[in-house]
C-alpha cells in the first residue's frame, strides 16, 4: 500500500490488525508530499511508479491508501496491471444517510476538490442533502511535519470547521487519509454532536472481499511482516513513523 506520506499508515494499521497473516508492503512518496497540490499527471506517473515496484516484489494486490491518488489514478492503474487494486474513496452515502440536518461536510485536499471523478461521487450521492466541500490547503504539510498537536494546526482546523459548524453540519467526512491523524483534534474542535467519519475500516473489508476472491488470502498461521519505505528516508521522517505506528520500525529508503 501507498500514500504520498504518512497519511495511509491510518489504513495499513487497521489491515494490520484485521489481516494479521499478511505481508504488508508501505511506501510513503513523501519527497513528492503533499500530492493534493500536483497535477493529475503527474499523481498518475508516480502512482504508475509505484505500483510497478511493488509488482517487481510479487504483490498479490495494491491499495492505493491516498484519496487524491485514488481519484487522480486509479481507474487508469486498474487498466494497466492485472493484480487487485483497491482505492480510497469517502464516505459519502453513509454520511448523507447518517446526518439528521442533511448537512455533510468533506475536507479534503485541493486536488480531490477539483477532480471530476471525486465531484460526480458527491452529485451521485449527495440526494436531498447539502453536501459541502472543504478543501483544507496546508493540513497535510502540518501532519507530514508532524506539527498535528501545535496550535498553528488548531487555528487552521478551526478555520476550517467552524464555518461549517455555523452552516449545521451535523456529519464530517474525513476525504484524506492524513486527515484520521488529527480526528481527536476535529472532535475537540466540533464537540460530541457532529460525527467523524473515516474509511480505513471499509477498505480493509474491501482488501479482504479482494483477496478471497481472487484466492490470494494467506491460510498460514505465521504472523506477517511489515516492511515501511520512504522516497524521503531520513531521522526525521523515521522519527514521525515510529510517532505514528506507536512502536519503533524500520524506515527503508525508497526505491
Amino acid at each position: 500500500m501507498f500514500d504520498s506520506g504518512v497519511g495511509g499508515l491510518s489504513i495499513a494499521q487497521c489491515i494490520n490488525q484485521h489481516l494479521p497473516n499478511e505481508n504488508l508492503l508501505y511506501v510513503a512518496d513523501t519527497l513528492y508530499a503533499p500530492y493534493g497540490e500536483k497535477s493529475s499527471e503527474f499523481i498518475q506517473q508516480r502512482v504508475n511508479e509505484i505500483a510497478q515496484w511493488f509488482i517487481e516484489r510479487k504483490a498479490k494486490a495494491i491499495v492505493v491508501a491516498c484519496n487524491t491518488a485514488t481519484v487522480n489514478a486509479i481507474d487508469q492503474l486498474r487498466k494497466n496491471i492485472l493484480i487487485p487494486v483497491i482505492g480510497v474513496e469517502p464516505a459519502i452515502k453513509p454520511a448523507v444517510n447518517l446526518s439528521k440536518n442533511k448537512k455533510v461536510a468533506i475536507l479534503v485536499t485541493k486536488a480531490t476538490a477539483q477532480n471530476p471523478r471525486f465531484l460526480a461521487l458527491v452529485a451521485q450521492y449527495s440526494q436531498n442533502s447539502d453536501v459541502i466541500v472543504q478543501p483544507c490547503p496546508g493540513l497535510v504539510e502540518l501532519i507530514e511535519q508532524d506539527k498535528k498537536n501545535a496550535s498553528e494546526c488548531k487555528l487552521m482546523l478551526t478555520g476550517y470547521l467552524q464555518p461549517l459548524l455555523e452552516k449545521g453540519v451535523d456529519t464530517i467526512v474525513l476525504g484524506c487519509t492524513h486527515y484520521p491523524l488529527v480526528k481527536n483534534l476535529i472532535n475537540e474542535i466540533c464537540g460530541n454532536s457532529v460525527v467523524i467519519m473515516e474509511t480505513a475500516l471499509p477498505v480493509t473489508e474491501q482488501l479482504q472481499r479482494q483477496l478471497a476472491l481472487h484466492q490470494l488470502i494467506n491460510t498460514s498461521n505465521n504472523l506477517g511482516t511489515t516492511s515501511f519505505y520512504s522516497s524521503k528516508c531520513c531521522a526525521t521522517q523515521q522519527a514521525l513513523f515510529n510517532h505514528i505506528w506507536q512502536r519503533p520500525l524500520q524506515l527503508n529508503s525508497y526505491p
